[in-house]
């Protein structure tokens, strides 16, 4: 049996079981560093698969290692934790979770959930078929990548140090286009990320008196709408960047003016040039604008998060894709344009010095993606990660997401067959 047909064969045959695991994943979801019960179920069933299995990296990370004779050390990588958001999905295993240290409500939002249990698969369909390819398998289940620490931690807590430097970084990420098919790109594919957040200091009192106050609402209003004139124009049209205020906080009662209000902005490009004029101009704005106040004291301007671009490389990315072709069919294997979310799973690559290849797989009702097509309506019917109605499709999406990533895998091992 061929390496392709034998591929197919064994995830149909544990396709069940990951569906199982992928529900009760998602129904128990847990936010950045605090993914306890998670990163035990993989250490566990990892365990179980006959995995030399190393917990506790990078904070709550799991590494899963599989020395196989002689051959390149390959990274498959997962990341597990969810996101603050109230599911509203209405499904029989819709997350009811709620943070015990923040009180927030807790849900699989992104996908992290299809990716774990996709990363489990792959380890025992690699571990069945260990006679097939000789190599080191590192598996590598990340906490943190919604906040953009966890891959970081794990380089500096020792990962290659302790398992290996890679030969390639390979990773995929659910995206609601149509399963069964996967999408890639050579070159730069996801944004570059700067979070930061922006503490405006007013002068509260009460609401009867607002001229004995500097309003820090006001400001804050004043500063959001100045900010989105940033893409539009600073930034050529040749060039792509993404500025958005997630977040804006401030008061508690309609009668008193606060001290202060807290802006949440998020920042994508795609060039070192463009993220440093997009960054300066979004602090210019907000120091111009506390001024223009008469604020007491400048803004705070605390960055939160900074993410590289995640880049493939592009002879690593013609050998991953020719496998993923002959795995699920040339025609399922797409063209994507670059794409403004932003990842750390190029920093593993970037620390090891090594090629990445990434891709989405496909976790959308196939029936539903092409009438919302035909019908000009994907954006309003077909619901994007971070939203709470995102609910990728149990079933098939875990049996490509499997077929992905072992087949990205052997394609990297050597052969034995």
């Amino acid at each position: 049996m061929g390496a392709v047909s034998w591929i197919n064969s064994r995830v149909a045959s544990i396709n069940a079981d990951l569906v199982e695991l992928y529900r009760d994943l998602h129904a128990h979801p847990e936010l950045s560093f605090a993914e306890h019960r998670t990163a035990g179920i993989v250490a566990r069933r990892a365990r179980a698969l006959g995995f030399e299995v190393t917990e506790g990296v990078g904070g709550t990370g799991v590494v899963a290692r599989l020395v196989n004779g002689a051959g390149p050390v390959v990274l498959l990588r997962a990341d597990m934790d969810a996101l603050p958001v109230r599911e509203q999905t209405g499904l029989s295993y819709a997350s009811t979770a709620v943070d015990p240290a923040s009180g927030e409500p807790v849900m699989h939002a992104c996908g992290h959930d299809m990716h774990t249990a996709c990363l489990l698969g792959t380890l025992d369909a690699l571990m069945e078929a260990r006679a097939r390819w000789s190599g080191t398998v590192v598996a590598v289940f990340q906490p943190a990548e919604e906040v953009g620490r966890g891959a970081r931690a794990m380089v500096e807590d020792g990962l290659f140090e302790r398992f290996g430097k890679p030969e390639i970084v390979l990773a995929q990420h659910v995206l609601p286009i149509p399963v069964g098919t996967v999408a890639t790109r050579s070159g730069a594919f996801l944004a570059a990320n700067d979070s930061l957040r922006i503490t405006l200091h007013g002068r509260g009192g009460h609401g009867s008196r607002p001229e004995t106050t500097v309003d820090p609402i006001v400001m804050a209003a004043a500063t959001v709408l100045r900010l989105q004139t940033i893409v539009s124009r600073e930034v050529a049209a040749a060039d792509q960047a993404v500025v958005t205020i997630g977040s804006l906080h401030a008061g508690v009662k309609e009668n008193i003016i606060a001290d202060e209000a807290v802006l949440g902005v998020s920042v994508r490009t795609y060039s070192a040039e463009v993220r440093d004029r997009v960054v300066e101009a979004v602090r210019r704005i907000v120091c111009a604008e506390a001024e223009a106040s008469g604020a007491d004291r400048p803004p705070t301007i605390e960055l939160q998060m900074r993410l590289p671009v995640t880049a493939n490389d592009p002879v690593a990315l013609e050998k991953t894709r020719g496998a993923l072709s002959a795995a699920l069919g040339v025609e399922r294997v797409l063209d994507i344009a670059a794409f403004p979310a932003s990842e750390d799973v190029g920093i593993l690559a970037e620390a090891a010095g090594v090629p990445l290849s990434f891709w989405f797989f496909g976790g959308a009702d196939p029936a539903k993606f092409a009438a919302a097509e035909q019908n000009g309506t994907v954006e309003q019917d077909i619901p994007m990660n971070h939203s709470p109605f995102f609910a990728p499709l149990a079933e098939p999406t875990i049996d490509c997401g499997v077929t992905a990533l072992t087949a990205a895998a052997f394609a990297w091992l050597d052969s034995n067959r």
